[in-house]
């Protein structure tokens, strides 16, 4: 008998009586079949053999040959390794019966597998396009419309009546005193009040009262021949968007489920919801985004997105046209969804925002990682909506993705490589770009013909334009997903945001932002279809305030019946003490041009006066 027999004869012995019910299949309290028994005593030969090396802690019995004298009997070290045995012996059974159970775990596992490019795909059935009205705006195509009249399509004269008699209601009662009484405004009060909002966004100050101020710096005549800067003060301070009577009544119910969050901002926020539904019609591919309106008040109604460009501030779920940016419908998040399904915030919003009664059915919806689920994919489709959208890594995603890695792809795999599953009427797509981006579609194939182009390094170490694969739904998601980014990036241009203590006023300034650039939208396709070219939308912003302006206060506009007349005058008494330097070459000269008020040289050598005014077309 060899040591390594010895010493798994003498393991079994001393091991008989404390495992003799684990070890014997016939006996009731093993619950083991015979397969598993004869199985775990191969187990228990093979690993007491491997386990019990002369090299470990413990010797061999007496008896052996390699026991030496000076040793100390192995009676006292028994119970040591008595228990060291069973623990190998315990760890060994755990895992064979893990073994003998596992072909029925393991063959659900195999139903799920990533498949690579050479497996062909099912093409899914494509949606048919059926919109309630025609794509595109609802304006006649024969008419003329002026910047003004598609502003009124957004912000309406009965909302503006509205606002200004709450904003009356709210001034006489809170801003009145005997030394300064509340004067009533008007609609053209308010014309010339968004006028000036919108010039605030053309023509940047860091205050408000900079845009009245005087001297060389800041001498702005535009504001102050439209209206004093006092009375704009005074509108800015005053104004109100709700009744002070309905806001008393919702102030009793706080605390309650009935409380309204969105009170104070209800009338135009529900105003403004329905007018961008009503004049336009998005096309086949729409987006939904969430998207924020900077602010720091103190208000619950504030939150923090940390990967935002915008983190603090109020936010809004956001359903635009993938191609024009226009806001076609939007909720304001008040920190809970009135149509509660216990699926997820994402969930709700984006059904409350896809309503089929008014948009139709066939469309394709592009959401990204927040909104992508399995759930919402198939009621979207029971709806009749198709949906694609980017997720995180599946195993760790929602509940109804796959949680398989049988060949996936490795961390170290070729840019352009593919791998998918189809599950139902969903598709799910790895794809490995600068890193892995996954992907969940109902309406796409896994793989077909697209190639993108990005820079590898080759063999050489040299980088390299190359022409690499990209799945169908990344290229489709790629191209219209940015429906709410450029509405987002149409108003962050000139924006008309100020800065405010009240909330409802934030909200003011964001949906004037959003009237003035859907009202944009509506000018470019209007000339599109006419065939005209449109303005930009700086020009937009700028021949809109004209035109309010000249609606609220014709006289600030009116150009003056002849042309100033551009002619020499001295500057001051004396020619010697009140000399300027010339704006032309800079040398003093004693007259002045009093169209212009600027300095200039009238000698016989030196005519700058009218080689200047030649250049400039005066």
């Amino acid at each position: 008998m060899t040591s390594k027999e010895a010493v798994a004869e003498s393991t079994r012995n001393r091991d008989s009586d404390a495992s003799f019910d684990e070890l014997q299949p016939d006996e009731e309290s093993s619950g083991l079949s015979e397969t598993e028994s004869m199985s775990e005593d191969t187990f228990l030969q093979e690993d007491s053999a491997v386990e019990m090396q002369p090299s470990d802690c413990w010797a061999p019995l007496s008896g052996s040959s390699s026991l030496s004298e000076d040793e100390p009997p192995p009676v006292k070290k028994t119970p040591t390794r008595t228990k060291r045995i069973r623990r190998v012996t315990s760890r060994w059974r755990d895992r064979g019966r893990g073994r003998t159970s596992s072909p029925a775990g393991t063959s659900a596992n195999t139903e799920e597998r990533w498949n690579d490019v050479t497996t062909p795909d099912i093409t899914p059935p494509q949606p048919t396009f059926r919109p309630v009205h025609p794509p595109g705006t609802k304006l006649i195509s024969t008419g003329s419309y002026t910047a003004l009249h598609l502003f009124q399509l957004f912000m309406t004269n009965s909302v503006l009546q509205t606002i200004v008699r709450n904003t009356n209601e709210y001034g006489s009662k809170c801003l009145s005193s005997p030394s300064t009484p509340w004067t009533d405004l008007n609609v053209q009060d308010l014309y010339c009040f968004i006028a000036i909002i919108i010039y605030m966004g053309l023509v940047k100050c860091n205050k408000q009262t900079d845009y009245w101020r005087g001297g060389k710096l800041y001498s702005l005549s535009f504001p102050k021949k439209v209206m004093p800067g006092k009375k704009f003060l005074r509108i800015c301070r005053s104004l109100h968007l709700s009744n002070s009577v309905d806001d008393a009544a919702n102030n009793e119910k706080k605390g309650t489920a009935t409380y309204d969050r969105l009170g104070k901002i209800k009338p135009l926020y529900d105003h403004m919801r329905q007018v961008c539904r009503q004049n336009y019609h998005p096309k086949q591919n729409i987006s939904v985004d969430e998207r924020m309106v900077a602010s720091k008040a103190r208000t619950g109604l504030k939150q923090y997105v940390k990967r935002k460009p915008v983190r603090w501030g109020y936010k809004l779920f956001v359903l635009a046209d993938s191609e024009s940016g226009y806001t076609w419908n939007f909720l304001v998040y008040e920190g809970k969804l009135h149509k509660t399904t216990g699926k997820g915030l994402s969930y709700e919003a984006v059904m409350e925002l896809v309503d089929t009664r008014l948009l139709g059915t066939g469309y394709k919806l592009f959401v990204d990682n927040f909104y992508t689920s399995p759930t919402l994919f198939r009621d979207l489709l029971q709806k009749e909506i198709w949906a694609c959208g980017t997720m995180s890594n599946p195993c760790r995603a929602r509940i109804g993705c796959p949680q398989t890695q049988e060949n996936s792809l490795p961390s170290r795999a070729p840019r352009g490589s593919i791998r998918w599953i189809r599950k139902d009427s969903l598709l799910f797509v790895q794809w490995k770009d600068t890193r892995d981006v996954w992907m969940c579609s109902s309406f796409h194939t896994a793989h077909g013909t697209d190639t993108v182009q990005r820079r590898v390094k080759g063999a050489d170490g040299q980088w390299e334009k190359k022409d690499i694969p990209i799945p169908p739904a990344v290229k489709d998601y790629n191209c219209c997903m940015g429906g709410v980014d450029l509405s987002d990036a149409l108003i962050g241009y000139y924006k008309v945001l100020q800065k405010t203590w009240k909330w409802y006023k934030t909200f003011f300034y964001h949906f004037l932002d959003i009237s003035i650039v859907n009202a944009f939208i509506l000018h470019k396709e209007h000339c599109k279809t006419k065939g005209e070219v449109p303005l930009n939308q700086k020009a937009f912003r700028e021949t809109l305030t004209l035109e309010l302006v000249e609606l609220g206060s014709p006289s600030a506009v009116a150009e003056p019946p002849d042309r100033k007349h551009h002619r020499l005058v001295f500057i001051r008494a004396s020619s010697t003490a009140g000399r300027q330097r010339c704006k032309k070459c800079g040398t003093k000269t004693p007259v002045k041009c009093s169209a212009c008020e600027m300095a200039f040289c009238f000698q016989p050598t030196r005519d700058c006066f009218n080689e200047w005014h030649v250049e400039h077309n005066l």
